[in-house]
């Protein structure tokens, strides 16, 4: 009997089983907004925000190619992706707000598999926001540009009235090109399969909440802003056609949630072991302090590959390749139950679930 069977009586299920059935009875519900007002968890990546994509943006503009939620859309051979990023401060320890700007959109399409080609750029000014800070930005995103292979070929300009806005928002839309033939995607993920993550989690997001000063800690963090697409290209070049079930960079939310959305897509369960998941030991020193938990905190140059067990030597080679996955690590598996649920073998030898993002930990890291 398993928990997600409609007709099982919860008299007869085990404590744990009961549990099971309780969560995926209410992942089964139709995503509801509750709240009157629009908070920051909405925008952290998390369930909040989930729930208001599917309830809001999907209900009114559903159709095929938006229902994956993926991290762009593929049509044919064409990826096509966009993005915003309001990150506060504008400038942080390995990177601004212009570099990540190109490289989460590269990022995006390079998780659908495409060759990024082109990119726009729209920019909404404050009044009095000083020139030199834009000079400053846009020459970062110039370079960002060139290191990816990408040009920014269309954009716009928008000014508010000073207090209006936050010195500078951007937002980028990309297109790519999908090798024909391939696709990656959440739903592909089965039993057996193997979880890689490129290299050390939560660095950006440790990196940005630090640079903010609110909490007068001194750390040795920066940024993992990097474009992944050469990094993806030589993953899906080395593997054999079909190994590699799909790829998520982990922004928002990060590992953890991304991780939940591969489980519910596939309807398989993700089991985690802690002490194979990468963290550089400033970044847990910060997230110990600040109790938060380094797998919810967002990278912008790491991402997550499901390969087929078989896959996971040449998977791993090709990472370790490129200095982008040099300390590619195992850190899970795909199992068949429970179904839809991320797991986490602990350091004390325990088990527990990790769920998707509640709550606003890390606003504006993107």
């Amino acid at each position: 009997m398993t928990t997600d069977d409609p007709s099982a009586d919860p008299r007869t299920l085990t404590r744990e089983e009961q549990v099971l059935d309780r969560i995926q009875r209410a992942r089964r519900r139709k995503a509801k907004v509750r709240d009157e007002l629009i908070t920051l968890a909405h925008g952290a990546g998390g369930k909040a925000t989930r729930t208001l994509i599917e309830d809001v943006f999907l209900d009114a503009f559903r159709n095929p190619l938006l229902e994956p939620l993926a991290d762009g859309a593929v049509t044919g051979e064409l990826a096509f992706t966009t993005d915003s990023f309001v990150v506060t401060p504008l400038f942080f320890p390995g990177g601004d707000i212009g570099d990540l700007a190109v490289n989460g959109t590269v990022n995006d399409l390079a998780m659908c598999g495409a060759t990024p080609a082109h990119l726009s750029a729209g920019f909404i000014l404050e009044e009095g926001f000083p020139l030199a800070d834009l000079r400053r930005i846009t020459a970062s995103m110039a370079t960002a540009a060139r290191a990816a292979g990408v040009t920014i070929v269309t954009g716009d300009t928008k000014v508010v009235q000073k207090g209006k806005a936050d010195g500078c928002y951007i937002t980028t839309a990309g297109v790519g090109v999908v090798h024909p033939g391939l696709t990656l995607t959440a739903t592909a993920a089965r039993a057996g399969d193997t979880v890689i993550v490129s290299g050390p989690i939560g660095d950006h997001g440790v990196t940005v909440m630090l640079a903010r000063g609110a909490f007068d800690i001194q750390a040795d963090v920066t940024s993992d802003t990097a474009p992944l697409n050469t990094l993806t290209a030589r993953l899906l070049e080395t593997c054999p056609e079909g190994a590699v079930r799909c790829l998520r960079d982990a922004t928002r939310g990060g590992v953890a949630t991304v991780l939940n959305e591969i489980a519910e897509s596939s309807g398989t369960a993700i089991v985690l072991t802690e002490t194979q998941i990468p963290v550089r030991p400033a970044v847990r020193g910060c997230c110990e302090l600040l109790g938060i938990d380094p797998l919810y905190a967002a990278c912008e140059g790491r991402m997550i590959a499901v390969v087929d067990r078989d896959t996971t030597d040449t998977a791993l080679s090709a990472l370790r390749s490129h200095p982008q996955g040099a300390t590619a690590t195992v850190i899970g598996r795909v199992a068949p139950d429970p179904p839809g649920l991320v797991l986490l073998h602990t350091a004390f030898g325990g088990t527990r679930i990790v769920d998707v993002l509640v709550g606003d930990p890390l606003p504006r890291i993107c």
